[in-house]
């Protein structure tokens, strides 16, 4: 009889559980790291099957999702996990830019043809577009204008990027700026192509969790000339609080390819002009 909890388990079977192979020597930061991103990707997991995947004990995995709950990434119902951007919280940045991160590489290395030196680009707070910010040197000389200051971070000093930093109020949450001032900034520009994403599509719309968010993705769209929404495939049919814009007022709607033909006909339906940015293979050093 084991008198204390361990933070590891017996051993499982790998090949139950490939997930967790080479993740038992990882610190609790890195593991609810792990954790967070597995749910943010599966959707509802139950604590159960997540001390199975990560090889650790009921006890461990609990405290673990205390600890992400806290952080307001994910939430605990009823034994089990789901993602907190629900109809009212947006995961943490930190989270955000972990999800999806193929689907996104994919959608933004098709975007990257939107745009010709010498333009004006807006970019919003969206980490769906982190991998387009790490392309721009290839199009320059751009002037990129954003709130976003992970994006700002990726471009300072970069050759041939004049920069444009909109400032506001500080939302951590998020690492960007939001507010009166922001807002009042966004307004005094004009850009030639605006890149944007949201955390949910439903109905012929995109869609939002935050009012404070809305406002500014409302203000960069009415200073662009052209308005390019990037958004990926686990973002469809999901539900939001708040109503962004229809499709139709797009310019662009990029989506990875993993969408279902049936899904890419009804946003084609809703008068979106819809292209679908083509993933890259997975390459196995054995194959």
């Amino acid at each position: 009889m084991r008198a204390v909890e361990s933070d590891e388990r017996p051993a499982g079977d790998p090949a139950k559980h490939p997930e967790a192979d080479g993740r038992k020597k990882n610190t609790p930061m890195q593991r609810q790291e792990q954790v967070a991103e597995y749910v943010l990707h599966n959707g509802r997991v139950s604590a159960k099957d997540l001390a199975s995947v990560f090889d650790v004990s009921a006890m461990t995995i609990h405290r673990d999702l205390d600890e992400l709950e806290h952080q307001g990434v994910l939430r605990k119902v009823r034994g089990a996990a789901e993602p907190q951007p629900t109809s009212l919280f947006e995961s943490n940045v930190r989270y955000r830019i972990r999800a999806s991160m193929a689907e996104k590489e994919a959608i933004c290395r098709h975007a990257l043809r939107q745009i010709q030196p010498g333009q004006a680009v807006m970019l919003d707070d969206s980490t769906t577009s982190l991998p387009l910010v790490r392309r721009l040197h290839e199009v320059t000389p751009l002037t990129v204008i954003t709130h976003f200051l992970t994006s700002v971070n990726e471009l300072r000093g970069v050759k041939g990027i004049k920069l444009t930093m909109l400032g506001g109020e500080y939302l951590p949450s998020h690492d960007a700026f939001v507010g009166l001032g922001c807002e009042e900034a966004i307004a005094s520009l004009r850009a030639d192509i605006l890149f944007m994403s949201v955390p949910a599509v439903s109905e012929c719309s995109a869609m939002h969790q935050e009012q404070d968010i809305v406002r500014i993705k409302r203000a960069l769209m009415a200073s662009a000339k052209r308005k390019v929404l990037l958004v990926d495939h686990h973002k469809i049919e999901k539900s939001a609080l708040h109503l962004l814009a229809p499709l139709s007022e797009f310019d662009l709607v990029i989506i990875d390819s993993g969408v279902d033909n049936e899904t890419l006909q009804r946003l084609r339906d809703c008068s979106a002009n819809v292209e679908v940015a083509p993933m890259q293979p997975t390459l196995h050093p054995d194959s």
